[in-house]
């Protein structure tokens, strides 16, 4: 890689570090683990940076490299750890315009999903992606992202009722 080339990957790096932290932890619910798959990401990144710098879309790239890492950890032994009772403190954003026990509640109900279509559901609405470019990334046809979205939305709605109807009954 010459210098300029390097100059252009620490460019992208430093802009894309946190929007891809957080993409990540959506994912995998686990700073930890989103810190390690934006790791093994960029490194990746880094051995084929003249190749993705030449892609059409770099960000939708980088999104399918990451998506496919964090199921390549999922598939891993010792990934396979349960989540514990507490989350830790996380620190609220200035101007955010849902409440941290709204967030909290959505990680729950997404955590509950299985992972191919918390995959669909992050991608799509979160990262913005189209139908075309999640199907790519997840690499599954476009009508299955369109399926298996609309699957995660209804079990979302049905799980998010079903806890708001457990938390009113005394």
């Amino acid at each position: 890689m010459n210098a300029d080339q390097e100059a252009e990957y620490q460019a992208f790096v430093t802009a894309q570090l946190e929007p891809l932290r957080r993409t990540a932890y959506l994912l995998c619910r686990d700073w930890h683990t989103a810190d390690d798959l934006v790791s093994i990401t960029f490194g990746k990144l880094y051995r084929h940076w003249r190749r993705v710098s030449a892609a059409e879309n770099v960000n939708a790239y980088v999104r399918g490299v990451l998506t496919n890492a964090w199921l390549d950890e999922r598939r891993r032994p010792w990934r396979r750890e349960h989540a514990v009772e507490t989350l830790p403190a996380e620190p609220v954003q200035p101007g955010a315009e849902v409440s941290v026990t709204d967030r909290l509640t959505l990680f729950e109900l997404l955590e509950r999903l299985p992972i191919r279509r918390r995959a669909a559901v992050v991608l799509r609405f979160y990262c913005d992606l189209s139908i075309d470019e999640t199907a790519e990334i997840l690499g599954i046809s476009p009508g299955t992202v369109k399926s298996q979205t609309s699957k995660a939305l209804d079990a979302l709605r049905l799980l998010a009722a079903s806890d708001h109807m457990l938390k009113e009954t005394p």
